[in-house]
């Protein structure tokens, strides 16, 4: 199994759940309660942003340490700006869209408020990010952290990945304070147009970054043999598993007390504070980062481990997640992401249009769709698949 391969399964398993939670149809549907954010304060998105720093560590770091510095911050920025026209891209397309389709902007209306082309304050806050259109708000953090990551990389490159982290842990209690409206609020006043929003966004940048910036860390240490995941996770230390599963059981009564109102109102106004999904609060951090060490553990020391059961489970998991079409939208998943938003309005505008589509319909829209979130992928492999046998290359 080639190195990526479960992280690419992984970014395409996070995709395509993506896809399935941001479907909206008139009341609902079935599938958006299959997921694994019913137990856990873990989702998608959260696994999405983690394995992109990830990434962006481990490719740029070894870039950077070969070509020096230079030549991997050009490469990162570069990308950055390609991520940035792709962003641009489908806010223009969907602002298109709603001038040419009857109703459009009516349906879309929650998603873009009064957002059009005749607005240059608007069109200007969405180009600074500060104005982010719903479900086109993961590129913009991830761009904007791409432009912080050459110099992060570059001191994990001299051995000073603490410094990262201590910074990072800081921003992430700005943010936790609500440090950041110092700035965004007098911006939101100066922003506001008719539909009465200003600064719009589901992330906050502050403690959000930790999810990255732990990630792009850990890359950054992969790349450079810094650590050696294989001596931390290992089928003896048990430690690692047992307390991730703890954790992880800890909070399932709760993510289900939570989600029907089953706690009192003044223990809810407590846990709440500390449960700010747009914050990535407390309990995000700890439920996400048990299921991500015990997930890594059973990925590289549960083939090995002496129980059956664990050994069944580790190769479930591998099979799930080396899946070649997971591993297809993975390889090109910033693109499919920007893709899905098209998707999700398209779909959002035909059910707005025609409305009362039964379940089966709606379960056979989101597969549908989720076959639909191949398009670019394979565009972008297009030479691949259509090349002859003859002329491939060697593996």
């Amino acid at each position: 199994m080639k190195r990526f391969e479960i992280i690419d399964g992984l970014r395409g398993y996070f995709l395509v759940f993506m896809l399935i939670n941001h479907l909206v149809f008139t009341g609902g549907y079935f599938l958006v309660q299959i997921n694994h954010r019913q137990l856990a304060f873990v989702e998608d998105a959260q696994g999405f942003v983690f394995l992109s720093g990830l990434l962006v560590g481990m490719v740029y770091a070894r870039k950077m340490a070969k070509y020096g510095y230079e030549t991997g911050r050009n490469a990162i920025w570069n990308r950055a700006f390609e991520l940035y026209r792709y962003a641009m891209l489908i806010v223009i397309a969907v602002l298109v869209a709603k001038m040419a389709l009857p109703e459009a902007g009516e349906i879309w209306r929650n998603w873009l408020g009064g957002t059009s082309l005749a607005d240059p304050v608007r069109l200007a806050a969405i180009a600074t990010f500060f104005f982010q259109p719903t479900f086109m708000d993961i590129l913009p953090q991830y761009i904007v952290y791409m432009l912080f990551a050459p110099w992060l990389i570059q001191l994990c490159l001299k051995g000073q990945w603490h410094v990262v982290m201590i910074g990072s842990v800081i921003f992430w209690m700005a943010g936790q304070l609500g440090l950041q409206h110092l700035v965004t609020g007098p911006l939101d006043v100066a922003l506001e147009r008719a539909d009465e929003q200003g600064v719009r966004a589901s992330f906050n940048l502050f403690g959000w970054q930790l999810v990255f910036f732990t990630a792009l860390v850990l890359g950054a240490m992969t790349a450079t043999k810094q650590i050696a995941w294989s001596r931390i996770f290992t089928p003896e230390n048990t430690v690692i598993p047992k307390a991730a599963l703890a954790i992880c059981l800890f909070f399932v009564p709760l993510r289900i007390a939570t989600a029907h109102g089953f706690l009192p109102d003044d223990m809810y106004g407590k846990f709440g504070a500390m449960e700010v999904r747009a914050d990535f609060g407390p309990v995000y951090v700890l439920n996400f980062a048990a299921a991500a060490a015990g997930m890594a553990w059973l990925f590289i020391a549960g083939p090995e481990h002496s129980n059956s059961l664990v050994r069944r489970v580790a190769g479930a998991l591998t099979w799930l997640f080396t899946l070649r079409f997971l591993r297809l939208l993975g390889r090109h998943s910033l693109q499919v992401y920007v893709w899905h938003v098209a998707i999700v309005y398209a779909v959002r505008y035909v059910d707005g249009r025609a409305g009362g589509f039964s379940e089966p319909v709606k379960i056979a829209i989101a597969l549908i769709s989720i076959a639909l979130l191949t398009l670019p992928a394979l565009w972008r492999e297009r030479e691949q698949w259509l090349a002859r046998p003859s002329v491939q290359p060697a593996e």
